[in-house]
């Protein structure tokens, strides 16, 4: 089992490990987007998410793995097996910022913004926004004649 299940848990309970709390905010943005890439929810809550994180995003605030898991599900239900390109990455100290876009059939985003707050190699705090368009996928395609 990797070592990212023994991190902090949910529960708060699990074995903490030192390495990755002693990681910097690059690293930490890094491993986050990583994970994401490959659909690994899971581990990366575990690895990188505080069990404390507070999330803002135009539906309210969302507190600790269960709301980070909720909003999650939410951007699945809205974007079903979509792929993100990230269009600007940056870290400066404690604070991140992704940009990015996504696109599925009559879906799609242009404005992808997060922000996030890592501290002890954790992310604490994250801004989400973004705004679903409609596409009509017939509109890009040549008039027959």
């Amino acid at each position: 089992m990797p070592d990212a299940v023994l991190a902090a848990g949910s529960d708060g309970g699990g074995v903490v490990d030192e390495a990755l709390r002693a990681r910097s905010a690059r690293e930490v943005f890094d491993d986050h987007l990583r994970l994401a890439g490959e659909h690994r929810f899971a581990e990366d809550l575990a690895r990188n998410v505080s069990p404390s994180c507070v999330v803002l995003e135009r539906r309210g605030v969302f507190r600790g793995h269960a709301g980070v898991g909720e909003l999650a599900r939410l951007l699945e239900e809205e974007l079903p097996g979509a792929r993100y390109v990230y269009t600007n990455r940056l870290v400066e100290d404690r604070v991140a910022f992704l940009e990015w876009t996504a696109q599925i059939e009559g879906v799609q985003v242009r404005d992808g913004a997060d922000s996030f707050l890592i501290e002890q190699g954790w992310i604490v705090a994250q801004t989400i926004h973004y705004t679903l368009e409609r596409i009509d996928d017939e509109a890009d395609r040549p008039a027959v004649p």
